[in-house]
């Protein structure tokens, strides 16, 4: 926690072992695939990112504007544009990747 601080005061970034070995895994997978790293969920605002965990989540456009305390049309607009950009364009699909991501967990136990 001290060297966390200490480099957050640097100015530096400090990423716990657990997150260093997601974050390099993550750019390993993308690199083995041949994509360019920082793609995908990279470009993704903060606010398409919440409205992905939200869509993952089974939450329709007007239970996402209430949520974020938007208009639906703003929710449109960030979902068509998200989807653009994932080059996915179906709920199930934004679903599966959230899950693959790790932005929302799968409510489905694997069977033993």
């Amino acid at each position: 926690m001290i060297r966390a601080i200490r480099e957050a005061r640097n100015g530096n970034a400090f990423f716990s072992p657990a997150i260093s070995k997601r974050l390099l895994e993550n750019y390993r997978e993308t690199f083995m695939k041949g994509a360019p790293a920082g793609t995908r969920v990279d470009r993704l605002t903060s606010r398409e990112a919440e409205v992905l965990q939200l869509v993952a989540e089974g939450k329709v456009n007007k239970q996402i504007s209430a949520e974020l305390c938007v208009s639906v049309k703003t929710v449109e607009k960030h979902r068509q544009q998200m989807m653009n950009k994932l080059n996915i364009h179906d709920v199930a699909g934004l679903t599966r990747y959230a899950i693959s991501k790790g932005i929302i967990e799968s409510s489905i136990s694997p069977r033993l």
